[in-house]
């Protein structure tokens, strides 16, 4: 009897011990498996917010970081903000609301971007501004061309074509942006040092091609013995080249900023002389790469430059 009741003991404990093996196998084998499950799933999610999609750069800036983030397999939604500074504060709003991890901001106006910027900041979301930046808030990285050293290779272009002496028509971009009074400032140094060079007009078209016809066209009834025009963008520059077509005045040098594709075409036909290169497409997928190290908690840059290049005929 003793014999059969220490049997049925050992089987017990053995028993007991092969469901304690069983289920700590069992749960060992679900937390893997909710680790895997929670590391395929989650996606790091993008708010792009862009100035504008009715100029062909920043499409395909746009584009650029589309591409990137489908690669990479992570979520991305962009917003236009139309040009309008206050439009891009509410979209940056809901944006937030979204539950975004990183957002990239295109400003429409540097300076009015900063309560959009704060709202992010307050939200504990990482900021990184692209081709434009900001004036306020905190901003993790900022990536861009050099707008400074592409007006002055466009400035030293243009004095050189022109043998250090002319009449000069600037065509400035939108008041309160980076891009404008960086692009400015770069082509006014460089035109600065041949003093037998002009600027004789300068009034913003706002980067976009009608108001660059429109004010183009307007500033050519006072100025029609000018010799060449600096635009801060290829949208400007071709609505120039079309009010200097309808002056009669196609021999003056035009020279654009951004490399789109009309503009290159136009270079290439000898109706723009030429365009400071950016590469939009190259900063829509760096922004795109630099969110997804900095939601992984990698240090990145403060300024991730995009190189310049001058494309002429």
């Amino acid at each position: 009897m003793k014999s059969l009741f220490k049997g049925l003991f050992l089987a017990l404990i053995a028993s007991v011990f092969m469901a304690g093996c069983s289920l700590d196998q069992t749960s060992k084998g679900s937390d893997e498996s909710s680790k895997n499950s929670g590391s395929t799933d989650e996606k790091v999610k993008i708010g792009l917010s862009i100035s504008t999609l009715n100029n062909p750069f920043f499409v395909t800036l746009k584009e650029g970081a589309e591409k990137k983030a489908k690669e990479e397999g992570i979520d991305i939604t962009t917003v236009d903000a139309q040009n309008d500074p206050a439009k891009q504060v509410s979209d940056v709003e809901d944006l937030i609301q979204k539950g975004i991890d990183v957002l990239l901001i295109n400003p429409t106006d540097s300076a009015a971007i900063t309560a959009a910027i704060e709202s992010a900041n307050n939200a504990g979301i990482p900021v990184i501004t692209v081709d434009r930046s900001a004036e306020g808030g905190e901003v993790v990285a900022h990536i861009a061309s050099d707008n400074t050293a592409g007006g002055k290779m466009a400035g030293e272009y243009l004095a050189e074509a022109l043998g250090e002496s002319g009449k000069v028509i600037e065509l400035e971009g939108i008041p309160g942006s980076s891009a404008a009074r960086e692009r400015g400032k770069g082509f006014n140094e460089a035109i600065a040092t041949a003093s037998g060079i002009e600027v004789v007009a300068k009034q913003p078209a706002n980067f976009d091609r009608s108001q660059g016809l429109s004010v183009m066209e307007n500033l050519l009834q006072s100025n029609k013995d000018i010799q060449a025009v600096f635009a801060h963008n290829d949208e400007m520059a071709l609505g120039a080249v079309e009010a200097l077509k309808a002056a009669g005045l196609e021999n003056v040098i035009v020279v654009g900023f951004d490399a789109t594709d009309d503009a290159v075409k136009a270079v290439e036909e000898g109706t723009m002389a030429a365009t400071v290169a950016q590469k939009p497409d190259l900063i829509g997928q760096q922004a795109v790469d630099t969110a997804i190290q900095v939601k992984k908690g990698t240090k990145v840059e403060k300024f991730i430059p995009v190189e310049l290049e001058l494309i002429k005929k």
